[in-house]
């Protein structure tokens, strides 16, 4: 009954596992699904092998393929990178943004006039072993772009400039450029591939320096490789969470409400566990939903031969669009930003809403057990949806949006009250909150994940 990573267990523990009521077998036989990968590599590599000398001063060049090219100074890392270049109308969180893993392969262009006045901040966690002030443990974005980047900073939490943590990260930033300009073109051509050249200027005739990161499964990248969990202990649920990119503050945002999270790699069949927790969560990230074929397929599976309540975020509603037959578009330039708005149809009310995607569900396209649950009132994209009679809803927005806003965040109390009220209809009364031994052998954070150049592996 026993993989191999559980049977060499300390004498005591085993005792003490013997003695374990009824929950033990139950657990044992998830266990040994959930390891059948191994669980090596768990701690996060303390060396960054992407960092580089700083670069400040130094002439830039940011060039975007069949279009203009704009010249200023580095700030960051001393290295040349291509990849999508996006921007965003975020006024703040520009450690959120860049550390969110659904900006992986992008070059993220701040129309805010001015980054990095309040620095960076530590990598201090929280009681549930969740990074405070970041989203994930490494910068996700390929670059970064802005008008004026803010060599001294100040705030009482930052430990380091925006520029010396680029440099940490290996991420160059390129500052003094019209940003204005760069959005309009982007607005109007739509979203570009571009590059970041320090130094020499780039030969933008030379297609082959262009790096598309829609053609690679960016979700492949930044899914941890094993399962991981965040425990609760004073936990009244179980949710099993589809890694595609997660945010620290999605899982801050289930553990705090009084949940347990498995977190699974994005191409798990979850289908084949789903009795053993008490709701399934599928996350956001980056890239193509379309590359995603196997976790479609699994949720396809699990809504087929489960009834245990679903919520997806961003790209998890993309996904769970899929796998109910629906279709996925790509915007033209997308909807990145803290402020906008998102009307509710089932109560008519307007709540402003933090997002971050490329590609959208085609609402004319969902099967008749669904229908639309919000609609972005800016250009009128899919914002949601759900299950006329089962406890399934996704959005396409961050209802746990940090930083901010927060309008939108009940939704997390929604979804905790399906599983409360599914654990209720139950026949028979499971306890699937996790066991001390299930907690003691899977790895506290994600699994060998860590930044890697978009040309490598692709």
């Amino acid at each position: 009954m026993f993989t191999p990573l559980a049977v060499r267990l300390p004498s005591t523990l085993s005792r003490a596992a013997a003695r374990a009521p009824l929950r033990l077998p139950v657990q044992a036989r998830l266990m040994s699904r959930l390891a059948v990968n191994g669980s090596k590599g768990r701690a996060m590599p303390a060396i960054n092998t992407r960092a580089t000398a700083a670069a400040p001063g130094v002439e830039a060049t940011f060039t975007i393929r069949d279009g203009p090219v704009f010249h200023g100074k580095a700030f960051g890392a001393n290295s040349n990178i291509s990849g999508e270049a996006v921007f965003t109308t975020s006024l703040v969180g520009y450690p959120e943004s860049m550390t969110d893993p659904s900006y992986r392969g992008q070059i993220l262009v701040f129309t805010q006039p001015l980054i990095g006045n309040y620095g960076v901040p530590s990598s201090e966690r929280d009681e549930y072993n969740l990074l405070k002030y970041f989203e994930s443990p490494h910068i996700q974005c390929a670059g970064v772009v802005v008008a004026d980047v803010a060599e001294r900073y100040s705030h009482w939490t930052a430990v380091e400039s925006l520029g010396e943590w680029c440099a940490r990260e290996g991420v160059p930033l390129i500052s003094g450029v019209d940003t204005r300009a760069i959005v309009t073109f982007l607005r109007e051509q739509g979203s570009s591939l571009a590059r970041i050249s320090i130094g020499d200027e780039y030969d933008a005739d030379e297609d082959e320096g262009f790096i598309d990161p829609a053609a690679i499964n960016l979700v492949k990248r930044v899914s941890t490789k094993a399962p991981f969990v965040v425990a609760n202990h004073g936990a009244s649920f179980h949710v099993a969470l589809i890694d595609c990119g997660v945010k620290e503050n999605i899982l801050r945002s289930l553990v705090s409400r009084g949940a347990s999270v498995t977190v699974f790699p994005y191409n798990y069949p979850i289908h084949k566990v789903a009795d053993n927790f008490d709701g399934i969560f599928i996350s956001n990230g980056p890239g193509d939903p379309t590359h995603c074929q196997e976790t479609v397929y699994n949720l396809a599976r699990l809504m087929e031969t489960s009834s245990v309540p679903v919520m997806g975020i961003c790209l998890g509603h993309q996904l769970l669009a899929l796998a109910v037959g629906a279709q996925t578009i790509k915007l033209k330039y997308g909807n990145r930003a803290h402020n906008i708005p998102a009307l509710d149809l089932t109560t008519g009310q307007c709540h402003i809403t933090s997002q971050n995607h490329g590609y959208a569900v085609d609402a004319s396209t969902l099967p008749s057990e669904f229908k639309e649950y919000f609609v972005n009132l800016n250009d009128g994209s899919n914002e949601g949806m759900m299950h006329k009679t089962r406890p399934i809803f996704s959005t396409q927005f961050h209802p746990e949006a940090k930083g901010g806003p927060m309008d939108s965040a009940y939704l997390f109390d929604k979804y905790l009250e399906n599983v409360q009220m599914y654990k209720n209809s139950a026949k028979v009364y499971r306890d699937n909150r996790p066991s001390q031994l299930m907690i003691d052998i899977l790895s506290k954070e994600r699994v060998g994940v860590e930044p890697s150049p978009l040309a490598a592996n692709a």
